[in-house]
């Protein structure tokens, strides 16, 4: 057994007018939760330490620059660090990044129990739009705040075994963990900060976002023999509010462990990564199974192209 006690540790919403400091606290007391609950690894959500800001708009784009991160760790973070080196646990967490050249990007980290990053991830599949959209219920403006990730789809080794991670909108192409599982990922993280409502298809709400949502990361995870955490930040933010949903889902495809509500909890489960063994051996068993002689279009085209 290779056991990991992964600890999913969701956020309630986070106001626009509240601090890092503040919200480095509620991660700090999650973290302590989880250590009482003996976790080894701790995964909080997609851009953890502030508001989703996406949906404002900012004419000038510049003027979004306060929600970036210039450097990782920062003063506001060096507190979840020594935290997280103190308790002897691993973690991953999503924040905007502004890089040194002045590129902008969603990312995530994976931190060891030095509290040493030894990866990070860029969100590739960025939804939305970059112009306000009077059509829209409300604005989700990752295009217009992001670049899309240029680290593509990377695994590590840590914790005794093969890590990947992802954002949100990557759970829901199946390319993302097709990737990781061609480099034989044993356990996928990633945070998420989804509507509730979809903003182009009001009668989509709740229960059916809170569906797909399940569905991308089960299909994803029994399609690739693989675990998969999905932490939520959920709630209201200022009007706005986000699905929950936090949970962890085994190689099968089957939820091992699902956080109920929507404010900021924990839950852990022990994740044997040996469990992945069966599917990558028998039904996914890529070396004997795929047939990549006829997937050319995947990588070949990106929009639909129809017969004559």
């Amino acid at each position: 057994m290779r056991v990991i006690r992964t600890a999913a540790a969701q956020l309630g919403p986070i106001q626009k007018a509240e601090d890092r400091d503040s919200v480095v606290a509620r991660m700090i007391a999650l973290m302590d939760e989880a250590k009482r609950q003996d976790a080894d690894f701790v995964v909080y959500p997609e851009l953890a330490l502030t508001t989703f800001f996406p949906r404002w708009y900012h004419a000038d784009r510049a003027e979004a620059d306060p929600w970036f991160e210039a450097a990782m760790p920062n003063a506001a973070t060096a507190p979840l660090f020594a935290r997280a080196r103190e308790h002897r646990m691993a973690m991953s967490f999503g924040y905007a990044e502004l890089t040194p050249e002045g590129r902008h990007f969603n990312t995530s980290i994976l931190v060891d129990r030095d509290g040493r990053i030894v990866g990070k991830y860029r969100k590739v599949h960025l939804p939305g739009h970059e112009e306000y959209d009077d059509a829209r219920s409300h604005q989700h403006l990752e295009k217009r705040y992001f670049e899309p990730g240029d680290l593509g789809f990377p695994v590590w080794r840590m914790l005794g075994g093969i890590l990947g991670m992802c954002i949100c909108n990557d759970r829901r192409w199946p390319e993302t963990y097709r990737v990781m599982g061609l480099q034989g990922v044993e356990m996928v993280v990633l945070g998420f900060n989804t509507p509730s409502v979809n903003a182009q298809r009001g009668a989509e709400g709740l229960g059916q976002r809170l569906f797909h949502h399940r569905l991308s990361v089960q299909a994803g995870a029994y399609q690739n023999a693989t675990w998969v955490v999905a932490v939520a930040k959920a709630g209201d933010e200022d009007g706005h509010h986000l699905t929950g949903g936090t949970l962890i889902v085994d190689p099968n495809g089957s939820v091992a462990a699902e956080l109920e509500g929507e404010a900021d909890g924990v839950i852990v489960h022990p994740c044997d990564l040996d469990e992945t063994r069966f599917g990558k051996e028998t039904i996914f068993d890529f070396a004997r199974h795929r047939r990549v002689e006829h997937y050319g279009r995947i990588t070949g085209q990106t929009g639909v192209v129809l017969p004559e």
